[in-house]
């Protein structure tokens, strides 16, 4: 677990090297307040836009303005699809984030693909790609064209990684493409229910259809990056809609494939950070090399009278997160190889 942070460590800015910001499922739609598919947990529809709307006030009135927002993925709810109204609650949330005076990057959640299939969001304004940086002469770590996914540096020294969560998924795609046949034969092989979104009586119950998972290709430019950043001694943040790290996360909420990223992770010393959405409930674990999980808590099952964002203010020797609302404060030191 994490030590309880000092008030006073987190309002100390004397060795702040930079800052950015998170937030995650934000899940809009023009409805009224309504309830998860267990009938469990509620949902403030309407609200989640007021909440971005508030988050993106404080951001732009910090005094130390952080160098970028990470907008961890289902940026509106899959209700969308079914009212036709995907394309007009996407603009009026990208016209929200307009308000905002730094750079967006935007991860995939499986509620982009209820909405929108993978060639629209690849041309839509969700795509960030554009800000990624390129190290030159090295190809490798330039990702291939088949999933979404890039890095970028916010300050010397530190690599931020977008992952595609859903690089392996039945969303998104077409029933006839061989890359659907191919993911379904991975589902179906490990999850027999009639309902693939039920993860009733599964041994491993990520494999439901609302995850998914990173292809061979994508791990391989992930371990290129990786290396890069070992060799030239960066601190690395991966990014990611999906959480990896059973102790952080629901189990039901990880990626099919999980195990196959903790792998290529925890071969190389520079991840310091990995960071998701997708549970609601949020979590958070320091895992045996060193990697600080945060799962952020999300905003769609926010109360009005709360909030759920936060900004991440980086320094030489750790990471603290200062939350808002439903997200609490966290003090992510880094590994001493580091």
């Amino acid at each position: 677990m994490a030590e309880k942070p000092d008030p006073g460590t987190l309002r100390d800015r004397s060795e702040w090297l930079f800052s950015f910001g998170v937030i995650a499922d934000i899940q809009y739609a023009d409805l009224e307040d309504g309830y998860n598919f267990q009938g469990s947990r509620r949902r403030y529809y309407r609200q989640s836009l007021l909440h971005l709307t508030g988050a993106i006030e404080e951001w732009n009135k910090e005094s130390s303005m952080p160098c970028c927002v990470l907008q961890l993925g289902d940026i509106i709810d899959g209700y969308n699809a079914r009212y036709k109204t995907s394309e007009k609650s996407l603009d009026l949330v990208m016209n929200t984030f307009q308000m905002l005076k730094v750079p967006v990057h935007h991860t995939w959640g499986n509620h982009e693909f209820y909405n929108f299939s993978r060639d629209y969001l690849t041309n839509s304004k969700l795509n960030t790609k554009f800000l990624e940086d390129r190290i030159v002469h090295h190809p490798e770590t330039v990702p291939s064209e088949s999933y979404y996914a890039y890095h970028f540096v916010p300050f010397p020294k530190f690599r931020f990684i977008l992952l595609d969560a859903y690089d392996l998924s039945v969303l998104g795609i077409e029933q006839s493409s061989p890359k659907y046949q191919q993911c379904m034969k991975i589902l179906r092989e490990h999850n027999p229910n009639t309902e693939l979104n039920s993860p009733q009586g599964l041994c491993e119950p990520q494999f439901v259809q609302f995850n998914g998972g990173f292809s061979q290709e994508q791990l391989n430019w992930l371990n290129d990056v990786l290396t890069f950043s070992d060799t030239n001694q960066e601190k690395v943040v991966i990014v990611s809609h999906i959480p990896i790290y059973p102790e952080a996360s629901d189990t039901v909420c990880l990626a099919w494939n999980y195990r196959d990223a903790l792998e290529v992770i925890w071969s190389h010393k520079c991840v310091v950070c990995f960071i998701a959405g997708h549970t609601h409930d949020g979590g958070y674990s320091e895992d045996p090399f060193g990697v600080h999980h945060v799962d952020l808590e999300g905003v769609i099952e926010t109360a009005p009278d709360s909030q759920a964002f936060g900004t991440i203010h980086v320094y030489s020797d750790k990471m603290l997160l200062k939350g808002r609302g439903r997200v609490p404060d966290r003090i992510m030191n880094y590994k001493k190889s580091l």
